[in-house]
């Protein structure tokens, strides 16, 4: 095969490789994970790295199978030497030794299977890297998310802080005698239109039907029963409420130090992620708006026959082995005689006083020469040939056990997919069912047939699950993208 040819290909298959892993005739949107992945491949520096390694091994082809260089010679006689012809004055020498038959083509196909093995390595680097970037993102996204369900359930507490405050400030009243009335109804329209009630991203998105349910629901057993209870019954529902108070704001207080927890593990992750793509620590990662759970395709179930064909490391091997059986072919060759082709020319003075008279007196001679190397010592070729048996044998034995492993790591990666699925699944559902849950403790709330410690234990067991969802949906998508990894794919 022509060289130029082949470092044509090498050169197209190095530029295909540093592209994003999306599907033809998809546009990349900056800021996007396709997007940090093309720049990731083209800028970071251990993948560069190795991208320079397999280019210095293209740059071997035009190298193997070369002819040596000529040799020439020139000798001069400081005294010259007198023949019959004349005096001679000089020696030209030139030479061109060949290889056996065959040797030329073993190297390149050697230099070949090498230059294979270097790429391949190049792409086991940049699957390594594109994990890194996606997994950093999946993590990036579900802090995101787990901020914002905080965040909403520091408001639905702010809300519920208020709604024990008037409750309190209510009983103080009535435990006066100055009034028997409810508490007052903007209270509960303060808690009914909640901005977490309508919080998208998660946090409570289920609290919006209950607290409309509150501002509407009659208060049974809170204000109406307050005219019949006695003065140590006031002071019990007053010290309640001020417990509650204080309740909602330890609760705050654990929800506000995690936030601040979320941010510094973001800020850890945003410099891991920069570090990837060989940018500023402190430069800023746009993300999702939403961190949704990947799919897979129907073909994903089927993929192990091809997992042995797509793996770089099992290229790379595969690679290897040709390459020691291309050296033993060339060694098996290079132990056969080099033969070695040339022409010697004598520049010859004339004798001012010819010995045989003027006939060839002077004359230059040219005299054509040939050259045979004797490989007579064939210990070190037969030990050459036993190497190589031996190194295509490890390449063989590595190979299968490296089948073993990727089939091992297959289907633990398929088994950890399906019980991630099977988490997130049960969490989503857990999660609404805790949503309609909480409506109905916030019902019973304003029918005084629950207490605000219950809802406040209700609404932490819904922001639970909401972020065990998070987190299920997170390491789902991380082993999606290992298993495109170990395929070196992309779904």
């Amino acid at each position: 095969m022509n060289n130029k040819y082949i470092c044509r290909v090498m050169a197209l298959l190095s530029v295909a490789v540093l592209s994003s892993p999306m599907r033809a005739g998809t546009e990349v949107q900056p800021d996007s994970l396709p997007h940090y992945l093309e720049l990731a491949a083209r800028s970071n520096p251990q993948l560069q790295a190795d991208l320079a390694l397999y280019k210095a091994s293209v740059e071997k082809l035009p190298q193997a199978g070369a002819y040596p260089d000529p040799e020439l010679e020139l000798g001069v006689f400081p005294k010259p030497m007198h023949t019959l012809m004349g005096k001679q004055v000089a020696d030209l020498t030139l030479m061109q030794m060949f290889p056996w038959f065959g040797v030329r083509q073993a190297a390149r196909a050697e230099s070949e299977q090498m230059a294979k093995m270097a790429y391949e390595q190049f792409r086991e680097r940049r699957d390594n890297i594109w994990y890194q970037v996606k997994a950093q993102w999946y993590e990036l996204c579900g802090l995101g998310e787990r901020y914002k369900a905080v965040q909403s359930h520091i408001d639905l507490l702010h809300q519920l802080e208020q709604l024990a405050l008037g409750r309190f400030s209510a009983a103080g009243v009535q435990t006066a005698g100055s009034s028997s009335a409810s508490p007052p109804r903007s209270v509960w329209q303060s808690a009914s239109t909640s901005p977490a009630s309508s919080t998208d991203m998660g946090g409570m998105p289920g609290m919006s039907g209950g607290m409309r349910g509150v501002s509407s629901a009659p208060m049974t057993s809170g204000a109406n029963a307050m005219p019949q209870m006695s003065g140590s019954g006031a002071m019990s529902m007053s010290s309640g409420s001020m417990a509650d108070v204080v309740r909602i704001q330890l609760e705050r207080a654990e929800l506000e130090h995690e936030l601040l927890d979320l941010l510094s593990r973001r800020r850890a992750a945003e410099a891991k992620f920069n570090t990837l793509l060989n940018r500023s620590v402190e430069s800023s990662v746009a993300l999702a708006d939403t961190l949704e759970r990947r799919t897979l395709p129907d073909r994903a179930a089927g993929l192990l026959d091809s997992l042995l064909e797509n793996n770089p490391m099992v290229a790379m091997l595969k690679s290897e082995a040709r390459a020691y059986r291309a050296k033993a072919r060339m060694d098996r060759l290079m132990s056969y005689p080099m033969i070695g082709l040339g022409l010697q020319y004598s520049m010859v003075a004339p004798y001012d006083k010819p010995i045989l008279g003027n006939h060839g007196n002077g004359h230059d001679m040219l005299m054509p020469m040939i050259k045979v190397s004797l490989p007579i010592f064939r210990g070190k070729y037969k030990a050459q040939q036993r190497e190589n048996k031996l190194y295509y044998q490890a390449s063989q034995l590595k190979e299968a056990e490296l089948h073993n492993q990727l089939r091992a790591e297959y289907l633990n990666l398929r088994l950890r997919l399906e019980e991630s699925a099977r988490k997130s699944d049960l969490y989503a559902r857990q999660y609404a069912l805790s949503q309609s849950l909480s409506r109905i403790v916030i019902q019973e709330l304003v029918a005084g047939r629950q207490g605000l410690a219950d809802v406040i234990a209700q609404e932490r067991q819904l922001v639970d699950y909401r972020l065990k969802a998070i987190e299920a949906v997170v390491a789902y998508n991380t082993y999606v993208a290992a298993l495109e990894k170990l395929l070196s794919i992309s779904f």
